[in-house]
């Protein structure tokens, strides 16, 4: 690299400089001034790999400073095999950097011991204090920068993943928004549009002008009242406060009104409320998901249910608001809106959130008539625990018999074989 080639120039320049004015380190060495030149020539060639090859510039450059020393020495030869291991210790593989400064301490060790034990005097403890300089300092040096340096990496790395981890929260809370919307917005304009497709058919196949006026009539109130809603929905989407649901979210208060809005388009429908007369008022999620569930059965009930009375019934126990609706199925005479399946979805992602049980599906109908019936039924805790979409428990296993898999069935979005439910 440039750099490196830099501090090899350098090197090898200052080396030549102190040369050329008899700055040496020793005297009276084996060999002459001239071979000083040789490791510090060799010194400065391995400073150019001190990044790519930064193991064997080490090795070559600890041969490079021994063989200094049988000669007068040079000061630049001893910086650059310095630098030479501080390079090894940030540049070389994780076992080098553990391993170079244990081993500079060793040698550093054996260097004082050695020289001590051989020249007998104090000063000797001078060439162990040198070569600890010359090791052991950039050793460290390299430890505490190599060190630095997988600390930011690891926090960059971290930032990274929390960035990755913030965006994956952020598409999961817009997916569950979306999800949401869709939800309010199939449930508050589904049972209007449904109750004019059927009566515009209607009028349009009945060639009687009180069945068509009344057809419009029908027709002129649900355009009105989807319109009322729609406004109501799109309200609450431009509305920056922030809260989680509707200010004004349906209650089982309106399950009344709901009733009497499917008779007027045609329904014969029967209201039982059968919880206790001093029962409080469930909590706000509850009560929504109880009254869009009653509101989608019955939208399904005037598209698909044959002709026959639709009940609605509500019952309540120690820790559950159970809600029951069942209508006629079978084949049906008459006009027909299209379903998409969207309905049986939203009502099983509204009791799962509640970590309820949902089943809907045909069975036998116990009833005088010999028949089948289409049967909803929801289970919705007053206090959610466990994980979303969690079954009830054994005591509130839902319909047995012959509609425990079309129950399975619609948990999942689809609908019984003659009878297709959205």
């Amino acid at each position: 690299m440039r750099l490196d080639a830099v501090i090899a120039l350098g090197g090898l320049l200052g080396g030549l400089l102190m040369w050329a004015l008899g700055l040496h380190l020793q005297f009276d060495r084996p060999l002459g001034e001239g071979w000083s030149l040789v490791p510090m020539v060799v010194a400065a060639a391995m400073e150019t790999m001190r990044r790519t090859r930064p193991q064997v510039a080490l090795s070559v450059g600890t041969v490079a400073v021994i063989a200094d020393q049988f000669t007068t020495g040079n000061l630049a030869t001893l910086v650059m095999f310095t630098d030479l291991v501080y390079a090894a210790v940030v540049y070389g593989t994780p076992a080098n950097a553990r391993r170079i400064p244990v081993t500079c301490g060793l040698i550093s060790v054996a260097a004082t011991i050695g020289f001590l034990a051989w020249f007998r005097t104090p000063e000797a403890i001078l060439i162990g204090v040198v070569t600890a300089l010359i090791s052991i300092t950039p050793a460290t040096t390299g430890v505490l920068v190599r060190n630095h340096r997988e600390t930011a990496e690891a926090e960059r790395l971290r930032a990274e993943q929390t960035a990755l981890l913030a965006e994956m929260d952020r598409v999961q809370a817009v997916s569950a928004e979306r999800a949401r919307m869709a939800r309010e917005l199939h449930d508050l304009v589904a049972n209007h549009l449904s109750a004019i497709a059927i009566h515009s058919t209607a009028a349009l196949s009945l060639d009687d002008e009180r069945t068509t006026r009344t057809a419009l009539g029908v027709i002129r109130e649900n355009s009105v009242a989807g319109l009322a809603e729609m406004r109501r929905l799109i309200g609450l989407l431009r509305d920056s406060a922030g809260d989680l649901e509707p200010a004004a979210a349906p209650t089982l208060d309106g399950l009344d009104a709901l009733v009497a809005g499917a008779r007027a388009n045609g329904l014969d429908v029967l209201l039982t409320d059968a919880r206790p007369a001093d029962d409080q008022r469930l909590p706000a999620p509850v009560e929504l998901a109880a009254y869009r569930i009653v509101q989608e059965s019955l939208t399904n009930a005037l598209k698909h249910a044959s002709p026959g009375r639709v009940h609605v019934r509500l019952t309540r126990d120690a820790d559950s608001l159970t809600v029951t609706v069942t209508s006629p199925h079978g084949e049906r005479d008459g006009p027909r809106a299209p379903g998409s399946g969207a309905g049986l979805v939203g009502m099983r992602e509204r009791t799962a959130l509640l970590h309820g049980f949902f089943g809907a599906g045909p069975e036998p109908d116990d009833g005088p008539e010999d028949g089948k019936i289409w049967r909803v039924r929801a289970i919705l805790p007053v206090d959610t625990v466990g994980p979303p979409g969690t079954a009830a428990p054994s005591d509130r296993s839902g319909p047995s018999g012959p509609s425990a898999a079309s129950s399975t069935s619609a948990a999942s979005g689809t609908s019984g074989p003659s009878q297709a439910k959205e």
